[in-house]
């Protein structure tokens, strides 16, 4: 009992790991602290519109206890009932492409306002299984901010490949993140390649306050010559008060005759429907009470096979003092972290070298066009894990 004991205290050291953002993450505010929308607006006073906010760097009372690249992972390995695994489950090219439609829906969490995980130093890990579907991720540029993912799944022959780039300005009333970048879903059974992109996430200052995730998401599958058009988008109101900033609505076509076989209708924190446009037939495509609801918080297993670089290592000093309201120790944790990053790159600097991250190879084009490519052909399991 001792022993044991003692091995979940050395557990409990080497990581902070919180709860992952669910359903109901994004509607509680408990997780706010109070005076927030003044101090926002008092620290972007200074800022002006149009500014970007890429590396602004945010006090630790606007920070979660997480960084972003946890946040991404958490979009693919926390899930209830299983959206992804149902894709290579399809008897038809069509089914499977409508259900990662469906996977691609949820992926979506609700943000919290006013709070926005840690940006990830340059070499930043983030390593965890659900099964047997292990994701790794790496922080692979720093200026810009370049996060990859790679996540393979070898009972179900699945491989998700992303690379991520996000610009953050303020434009006045609202702050906005665009996810430049793009996501690779591959079911290698059938050999069909789905890419598909994010939509942005829109944080309102004024006249209420919010964060919404906007616009357009475009999925296509050449392989199968199938397509789809998602709009996230907030329903009429009236002034900026009222109506739904959940909803989706879109379609799925065939490329090449842009004939549409589907439509798509609902909020993707409640329930998006699917109608057949010949037959006039409804179902349900996605329900979030059944997919991001009441989501398990991952666990340390194997604390000998955890890397320095991981995320929830980096940053526990931070996260421990968030949790507890220290803000005076968060600060000065953070302060260090970052400060160590600008001192090793000063280092890189000086001698001429530059850094190559460990995990991925990546090339960059213009317009902040990026390619990230694994280096390995599957992700090993990892030391931290979702409860089944």
């Amino acid at each position: 009992m001792v022993d044991d004991a003692a091995t979940e205290q050395r557990k409990e050291a080497a990581v902070v790991l919180t709860p992952p953002l669910a359903l109901e993450g994004g509607l509680v505010e408990e997780h706010q602290t109070p005076g927030l929308l003044p101090r926002m607006l008092s620290l972007l006073r200074n800022v002006r519109p149009g500014s970007d906010l890429t590396h602004f760097q945010l006090p630790p009372l606007f920070n979660m206890p997480k960084s972003q690249l946890q946040c991404y992972g958490e979009s693919v390995y926390c899930i209830n009932e299983d959206y992804l695994t149902r894709c290579p489950r399809g008897k038809s090219s069509l089914e499977r492409f409508t259900s990662v439609v469906a996977w691609s829906i949820s992926t979506m969490r609700p943000a919290i306002f006013g709070l926005a995980p840690y940006d990830p130093i340059l070499g930043e890990t983030h390593h965890v299984s659900r099964g047997s579907l292990n994701v790794l991720l790496e922080q692979v540029s720093h200026h810009p901010p370049v996060s990859a993912l790679h996540a393979t799944d070898a009972k179900e022959n699945i491989e998700l490949i992303w690379w991520h780039n996000l610009v953050t300005s303020f434009h006045g009333t609202s702050v906005e993140a665009v996810i430049n970048g793009k996501r690779q879903l591959k079911l290698l059974t059938f050999g069909e390649d789905y890419e598909m992109d994010s939509p942005n996430l829109v944080v309102r200052l004024l006249p209420t306050t919010g964060a919404d995730w906007l616009g357009d998401v475009r999925i296509r599958c050449k392989d199968s010559d199938l397509e789809a058009n998602l709009c996230y988008h907030k329903s009429q109101s009236f002034l900026g008060f009222g109506g739904n900033s959940r909803s989706v609505r879109g379609n799925i076509f065939h490329s090449k005759t842009s004939k549409t076989i589907y439509e798509i209708d609902g909020q993707w924190d409640r329930i998006v429907n699917l109608k057949d446009v010949h037959s006039g037939e409804v179902t349900v495509l996605y329900d979030a009470m059944k997919a991001i609801s009441k989501l398990k918080t991952p666990v340390l297993e194997a604390p000998e096979n955890l890397w320095p670089t991981e995320s929830a290592t980096v940053w526990r000093e931070v996260s421990q003092a968030i949790l507890n309201m220290d803000w005076e120790k968060a600060s000065e944790a953070k302060r260090r972290i970052e400060e160590k990053e600008r001192e090793l790159q000063r280092e890189w600097k000086s001698r001429g070298e530059v850094w190559v991250p460990k995990h991925f190879s990546v090339a960059h084009a213009k317009d902040n066009e990026w390619d990230c490519w694994p280096l390995e052909h599957s992700v090993p399991l990892a030391p931290i894990a979702v409860p089944p």
